[in-house]
Formats: C-alpha cells, structure tokens, sequence
C-alpha cells in the first residue's frame, strides 16, 4: 500500500500582477518524505511554498494538506499540522531564546492563554533536541546567525507539526551551520516522521539530505525524482542555462561542478 499524501497541490497557477510566476503547477508529496524545492531565482519556488502553507491566497488550483483543502482550515488548525521557517526572521524586540521558542505553542493554547506545564515541557525538549537549551535566557538579538536559525528551527518544532516548510533556511549560514541545520531537519524527519518540504539553492547539500527533489523554471516544473535521475548535467543546463559537470561521490550523492567557458571545469 502506497503512503498517503501529506500535500496534494493541483493545477496551481499565481500571478502577481500581469506577471505569472507559477503555472499549472501540480505536486504530491507523501507523508514523512523530504522534498526539495530547486530552481533559478524567479522560478516560482518560494511562491509555491506560500501557497502550500497557506501564507499566501491561492488564486488558482487547490492545494489539500492531509485530504483536507487548504481553505477549509481554520487558522489555528492548519498551524497544528504546518510550520514554517520563512527565507528571513526578522526580531527587533529582544525576546529571550525560551520566549522565541514558546511563541510555537501558541496554536495549542486558548487564544489569550498563557502557557501551561506541558508547553514548556515541549519547548525545553525541542530547545534540548536543536542545541540550544544552553541559550534559553539569552536574548535573540545576541546569538549569531546560525544559533538564531535554530531558534527559528526549535520554534518551528514547538508546534508539534505533521509538516514542516523551510524556505532557504541555509542561505545565510556559513557550511558549518548549514551542514548543522540540515542534519537537524533531516533528523527531525527520521525520527519523528514529520513531512518536509524547503526551497534551497544548494544543490549538492540537497542531493545529500533529500530524496526528491523538484526543479522549477519560469514557473512550472520540469524535473521532479530522486537525485541521481534529476541532478544531471543535462537537467542542471536545462534548468539554469548553466553547464556543469555531475559526477557521483564516494557515497553515490551526485556532485556539481560548473563548466568554465573554455570547457575546463573550476576547481
């Protein structure tokens, strides 16, 4: 028996204005899977992955999330199953990291409610689980940007989603870091079945962590499978105007090089 969908979007068109940045797009993604969102920039993703949390308005198409449509969610409800960690947090008020954190609770407390025992509960484990237990008293604004990340990340957690949407969660982060957050979702994935969707720019990383991975390109997807058959040179020069070479590594995770104009590849 084939897993269940977590996310069923169908013939999902947007436009912002006269400009179309998404067009009859269609996406299935199984429940406890890893999916990445790759593509030029403009190619429609973060729009794609508004759409699918419910943060922008679908103009066209249906988008369901666990068989459900998407609008027929109450707000509160679609935050039980969904959490987002958005391309950019921006915190001005110096809230310290245990504040950040429970501020993900919000969707299982009583609007106006204070939280109780167990949301705190979940909040240390969470904290605990993202490496950050050791800052719950530092303010956000003190923390570099990795550690910020992961209070974003934790966050996220705290809600206790069936799915969890990241948009280029790593694209500010140095290696390190990005290699640390990665290793956290896909954790996260292992262990608590949770579905994951994110838009990321690095190819290989996604290669590494992600089993499917869809390619999109003025607004529509034109590859969409597991890593080996979709990070190729041949796709890779389709999508990006780009030629690269791809070979496999040690562990079979396809490798990217970019072609020099002369033909020699960059090392």
């Amino acid at each position: 028996m084939n897993p269940a969908p977590a996310i069923v979007a169908e013939h999902v068109s947007y436009a912002y204005g006269a400009r179309s940045v998404l067009r009859d797009v269609g996406l299935s993604v199984v429940r406890g899977s890893m999916l990445a969102l790759a593509g030029p920039n403009g190619s429609g993703k973060s729009t794609l992955l508004a759409l699918l949390a419910g943060t922008r308005r679908l103009q066209q198409g249906t988008v369901a999330v666990e068989g459900k449509p998407i609008a027929e969610y109450e707000r509160r409800a679609l935050a039980r199953l969904v959490a987002v960690v958005p391309q950019d947090t921006v915190v001005t008020f110096p809230y310290t990291v245990a504040e950040m954190v429970l501020m993900g609770r919000a969707p299982h407390r009583p609007p106006l409610g204070l939280e109780g025992a167990r949301d705190v509960a979940i909040a240390e484990q969470v904290m605990a689980e993202t490496g950050i237990l050791e800052f719950a008293r530092r303010r956000i604004t003190e923390l570099s940007g990795g550690e910020r990340q992961r209070v974003v990340v934790a966050r996220a957690l705290a809600q206790e989603p069936a799915i969890l949407l990241l948009d280029e969660p790593t694209t500010h982060l140095d290696i390190r870091h990005a290699i640390e957050i990665l290793e956290l979702v896909a954790t996260v994935n292992r262990t608590r079945g949770v579905t994951v969707v994110a838009v990321l720019h690095d190819l290989t990383s996604a290669a590494m962590y992600f089993d499917r991975i869809a390619f999109l390109r003025d607004g529509a997807i034109v590859a969409d499978g597991p890593p080996r058959t979709t990070i190729t040179a041949e796709v890779i020069e389709r999508v990006f105007d780009t030629a690269v070479r791809v070979d496999l590594d040690a562990d079979g995770v396809p490798a990217i090089r970019p072609r020099r104009r002369n033909g020699r590849s960059q090392v």
